[in-house]
């Protein structure tokens, strides 16, 4: 699969509008496409053991989307081969006071993974510049009120570029996946959630509203993306229409930026390895 179709490392000139919500490339078989990612994730599994074992990156991986795009199921389906010593995941919702008393980047920098850890965030400081945006919530944040201008949203997005440099620079890898579904989609999804029991809890009529804001949401994700894309955290616009397309170019992209570091299991000295023969004949003569 070429992964560079869906990567997004300069956004200067980023329209959402010309990537298509339910692109599946050469593939039309959900099953073909399960089979792949079982294949994926096992490849992961073995991956993550390296990459924990090498102890010398770390992985972030930042989910954003709509409602309904998936981030959830894509997090459950696509991770669940992992190790869960070496993964850690992070759900930001809506700022608790403790939070809201210090910057915007404190919460999800207090989560960032250790080294030889994948952290994935599903949502994070990048709400900042989308639900913040559209709702005018900055006024809520405790700022001092002569450093709210009119420049806040270029200083924000300047602050992530900084934020991911820093932290790339010291050893964090970063993928960015927006999970890109249509509006008909999200309806589709919507519609399922209230006719299955199972799935009422997920709906609430705060996602009607928010719905109302889509072309909203659009301009600020595509002006986001726009902002933030760069070489050394790239945004990947997975096309999310359909779920089981989504999860295995997920997968794809994943295991490429892991064999890409060319990380291995540490090599012993040759002292190190004649002392294996002597603990070996130690234990085989208790």
């Amino acid at each position: 699969m070429n992964l560079d179709k869906f990567k997004i490392s300069d956004g200067k000139n980023f329209k959402i509008s010309e990537f298509k919500t339910d692109f599946t490339g050469d593939l039309d078989s959900k099953k073909e496409a399960e089979k792949r990612l079982k294949k994926n994730k096992e490849k992961m599994r073995e991956l993550q053991d390296k990459f924990y074992a090498h102890d010398k990156f770390s992985l972030l991986i930042i989910f954003q989307a709509m409602d309904a795009a998936g981030k959830d199921s894509s997090i459950k389906h696509v991770m669940s081969g992992l190790n869960p010593q070496g993964t850690q995941v992070f759900s930001f919702k809506q700022p608790s006071k403790e939070e809201l008393d210090h910057d915007y980047l404190w919460r999800t920098s207090k989560s960032l993974p250790e080294r030889g850890r994948i952290g994935i965030f599903n949502r994070s400081y990048y709400e900042e510049v989308l639900v913040v945006k559209v709702h005018n919530l900055v006024k809520y944040q405790n700022i001092p009120s002569e450093l709210v201008t009119d420049n806040i949203w270029t200083e924000r997005y300047n602050q992530i570029r900084n934020f991911e440099q820093h932290i790339s620079q010291n050893g964090t890898v970063i993928l960015k996946f927006f999970l890109n579904v249509s509006k008909n989609e999200q309806k589709s999804r919507f519609l399922k959630r209230l006719d299955t029991p199972s799935k009422n809890w997920k709906f609430s009529a705060a996602d009607l509203e928010e719905r109302k804001l889509w072309d909203e949401y659009q301009k600020c994700y595509q002006q986001a993306i726009r902002e933030t894309s760069t070489d050394f955290a790239p945004w990947y616009i997975i096309p999310a229409d359909h779920k089981w397309f989504a999860r295995l170019l997920i997968s794809e992209i994943i295991n490429d930026t892991l064999e890409n570091l060319k990380i291995e299991y540490p090599s012993l000295s040759d002292e190190q390895i004649a002392n294996l023969e002597i603990y070996k004949k130690q234990l085989i003569e208790e």
